[in-house]
Formats: structure tokens, C-alpha cells, sequence
């Protein structure tokens, strides 16, 4: 699933050595494949080239792998929450989620992404700060916010809602 537009799809198909007609799904495919077999770089080296508006889920099937992302400035809605049976659901539209995931339920955050693969939730601005879930108040329907650590904030707590 691919929504919204990458402002350098241009320059990015010509990185990527893809055809004039290559649409932005096409693109996060390939380059997510880039990263899975050739590249020796991080994740957060792939999705920090994209700019734009977007949000995005890719299932590998060879490697029952899942990278999902989200721009810097969270214009695409996605978003994320633990079903009753302990499952990470993904959605654009919240409608959808609310009846399978109650209060575990949240916006993906802006300017991150979440990989099986790394295991975890990383910015990818800033891939080595801590992504801290602030847990919503009862009478909130939220279960967190996500706030990403900067230099002076020394501790931080575990996210109750996605602890893998």
C-alpha cells in the first residue's frame, strides 16, 4: 500500500534505474528490495531519500518481513494498534481499526518507520534517538503518542502498546 506523492520521484527513478512510466509504489518496492539484497546501509537510509507525502506498508513474502513508514510531517494518515488476539494491525482509514483494537490504538508517527526485520520503531531523521510512547489519558481514545528523544533527554519508558 503506497498513499500519497514523493515530491523527487524524478531523480529518484533515475537512482534506482527505473523507467519513466515507474509510479511511487513501484519505486518504495524497489528500493525497499535495494536495501533487502544489495545495500549495506540502514533503513533509515532508504526512506530518508523519499520526500513528500506518504505513508506506506510493504509485506515481503520471502521474508515474511513488514516495513511500514510515514512522512516527516504525518499529512498521509496511517495508522497502527494491537488487535484483541495480539496482532499489529495497519490502516489508513481509523474506522477500521477502532472495533479490532480499542484503546491500543494509535497514529503512526511522523517522520518514522517500523521494520520486523530491525524489530522496533526508529525515526528515520534521527535513527539513533529513542522513540518514547507516551500513554494516553483514560478518557482519551488514543492509546500513545510518540515523541522522538532528542540530545538532552536522558530516560525514556517502553511502549505498553507495542512491546514485541
Amino acid at each position: 500500500m503506497f498513499e500519497g506523492a514523493l515530491d523527487n520521484l524524478g531523480s529518484l527513478k533515475q537512482q534506482y534505474g527505473l523507467g519513466k512510466s515507474a509510479t511511487e509504489v513501484v519505486l518504495v518496492i524497489e528500493a525497499y528490495k535495494a536495501l533487502r539484497d544489495r545495500a549495506p546501509y540502514p533503513p533509515s537510509h532508504m526512506v530518508a531519500h523519499l520526500n513528500g507525502s506518504f505513508s506506506f506498508i510493504v509485506f515481503d513474502n520471502s521474508t515474511s518481513t513488514l516495513f511500514v513508514a510515514s512522512d516527516q510531517f504525518g499529512k498521509v494518515p496511517l495508522y497502527w494498534g494491537i488487535t484483541a488476539d495480539g496482532h499489529v494491525a495497519f490502516a489508513d482509514n481509523v474506522d477500521l481499526l477502532k472495533g479490532a483494537c480499542g484503546k491500543s490504538l494509535a497514529s503512526f508517527p511522523q517522520g518514522c518507520f517500523f521494520s520486523t526485520a530491525v524489530g522496533e520503531l526508529m525515526s528515520y531523521e534521527n535513527p539513533k534517538n529513542k522513540i518514547t510512547a507516551v500513554p494516553a489519558k483514560d478518557e482519551e481514545m488514543w492509546g500513545a503518542t510518540y515523541k522522538v528523544e532528542g540530545p538532552t533527554v536522558v530516560a525514556g519508558t517502553e511502549s505498553p502498546m507495542l512491546s514485541f
